[in-house]
């Protein structure tokens, strides 16, 4: 039986393939909304990066989650997700 294949995803900030289950995804749905997917099933356009804030600050400022989800972030959105991923990190 051979092992089982993990999944790995590129972070947007460090630019560096990392197994999935290790990275946060944010979505856009398909009706707009983007948000933070903890469960990683949610359906829509996905983006990751490390759990590191470094990583993502530096997916925004060099403006790499616009274009990885194919749409504008505006800033309250970034916010919003800055807010979600500080969150998601004390869990």
């Amino acid at each position: 039986m051979s092992p089982k294949k993990i999944p790995q995803r590129m972070c947007l900030g460090c630019k560096q393939m990392k197994p999935k289950k290790e990275l946060i995804r944010v979505v856009r749905t398909p009706d707009g909304n983007i948000l933070i997917d903890l469960t990683g099933k949610k359906s829509g356009r996905g983006a990751y990066f490390c759990k590191d804030p470094k990583c993502f600050d530096k997916a925004l400022d060099e403006d790499r989650l616009s274009k990885a989800l194919d749409c504008k972030v505006d800033k309250e959105v970034i916010e919003r997700l800055k807010e979600e991923v500080i969150k998601s990190e004390a869990l």
